[in-house]
């Protein structure tokens, strides 16, 4: 990605996050990322382009980070037990590269762009299951059944899911901390 994209990439990334995609105006975000119109369409045809991009920028910074997180526990159920504790510290700004928390981008993207086929719908499913597979990873090394651990991936993202949009919604900063037992309850119930 050119330095130019990167910059209006990144730029019109904070604007959504902290003001909503459709509060947002072009404009905005060129004047913000201090680039030409001529050069904002340059690299993204459209707003629509441009949300993409953002999209699969912020599923680059989430996974990148998400992924590193879990590779400092040596255990596949303490790594599924640290994602609540690394949500815990997403909601509490402790992650400077995901900036502050404002609910999650592809919950509030799909939110604003409820057409299931176009393409910004399309990035928010893509994210989320790139996490669900990541999840399911770890779970794949202690559960053997295909389908339980399937199921117990599934609840997992739910459960991640319901902790995100509660920190949001009802500013429970602690939602994904008061989940860590309920997630042990589960993981008990697995051999390895």
């Amino acid at each position: 990605m050119s330095d130019k994209k990167m910059i209006i990439t990144r730029t019109a990334l904070q604007l959504f996050i902290s003001k909503g995609i459709h509060a947002v105006g072009i404009n905005e975000v060129i004047k913000q990322s201090k680039v030409a119109k001529k050069t904002l369409y340059h690299h993204f045809a459209s707003k629509d382009a441009l949300i993409v991009s953002t999209l699969h920028y912020r599923d680059q910074l989430f996974m990148q980070w998400l992924e590193q997180r879990l590779l400092t526990v040596r255990k596949p159920k303490s790594a599924i037990i640290e994602v609540f504790f690394a949500l815990d510290d997403w909601f509490n700004n402790r992650v400077a590269v995901l900036g502050d928390f404002n609910g999650c981008f592809f919950i509030n993207a799909c939110a604003e762009y409820k057409d299931p086929v176009c393409d910004i719908n399309r990035c928010c499913k893509t994210h989320k299951a790139n996490v669900q597979d990541l999840l399911g990873k770890y779970v794949a090394q202690f559960e053997s059944d295909e389908n339980a651990a399937a199921l117990l991936t599934k609840q997992l993202c739910i459960l991640k899911e319901g902790a995100i949009t509660t920190a949001l919604v009802q500013r429970d900063l602690e939602a994904a901390l008061k989940l860590i037992e309920v997630v042990q309850l589960l993981l008990q119930k697995r051999t390895g």
